[in-house]
Parts: C-alpha cells; structure tokens; sequence
C-alpha cells in the first residue's frame, strides 16, 4: 500500500510544472487583486539556463501553478514562445511589488517578441487565460516567498 501511495504522489507531482531541480527552485507566490489573494506555487528560473529554458517543451500548466524570472536591477525585458507548447499570460512586475502589465493568451511556438519597455524585476508566466479568469489586473500586488528570496 505504501508503495502505490508513493507511486501516487511521483505521478501526480512529477508530471505536473513545478518540479525543482539544480537550475530551479520552488517557492510561493500571491497576487493581491481588488477581491482576493491568489496563490501559485512558483517555479523560479535560478541558472541562466533555466531562465532560457523556461516553460520550453511543456505539455500542461496547471492554473495554479506559476514560473517566475527574476532580474537584478530592474530592466525592460523580452520574451518568446519558441518551443513553447501552451499558451501563457505573462506578468511584468515593478520593483515595488506592483504589476506593470500583463500580456494574455501568448500564441504557442510564436517567435514574436513579447516585451516590457518600463524595468521590471520579475515576470511570472501562469497558464493562458488565468489572469482574466482569477481577476489579476495591472496595478495588483504581487508578494510571497517566490518574489521576496530572489
């Protein structure tokens, strides 16, 4: 029984998002919108390879899971979806901790540049639509171990 209980919870946490390993490390995160706090258990990019790789050849991100890109000092940044599977919101964020923007629903496999002019220290990529869907808006919030331990 112990064995299919532990065989159980590898299959469940092993092929969902988050999974921590030496370029990574997982860590929470919330968002404080106008009606609620939203929690995601992060994926945060450590090596610059994880920070290349990010989201790159994955299958499913659960709504309730999140990878976040830190960088130090604030900084417009650039993203693409090449290699990417699944679309994904991408939440740029200022220094103190409030959203500058949002881009939704980025196009799978896209090698379109999606970018932030204003510096940002993180962007979080959450699944596609799940902003819109939890009522995250720019101008929210965002705190929690995930954006404090970078």
């Amino acid at each position: 029984m112990k064995i299919v209980l532990a065989l159980a919870f590898l299959w469940c946490f092993g092929s969902s998002t988050a999974r921590a390993d030496d370029d990574t490390r997982i860590s929470t995160l919330t968002i404080q919108t106008h009606d609620a706090t939203v929690s995601f258990l992060t994926e945060i990019a450590i090596s610059e390879d994880a920070k290349e790789r990010g989201l790159m050849f994955r299958q499913v991100m659960p709504e309730d899971q999140a990878m976040l890109f830190a960088f130090s000092p604030p900084q417009p940044v650039q993203f693409w979806m090449k290699n990417t599977l699944i679309a994904l919101d991408l939440i740029f964020v200022r220094a103190d901790g409030t959203i500058a923007d949002i881009k939704e629903n980025a196009v799978p496999k896209s090698l379109a540049i999606i970018d932030e002019e204003e510096p940002v220290v993180a962007v979080i990529e959450v699944a596609g639509g799940v902003t819109h869907k939890r009522g995250i808006h720019k101008g929210d919030h965002v705190g929690g171990a995930a954006l404090q331990g970078n």
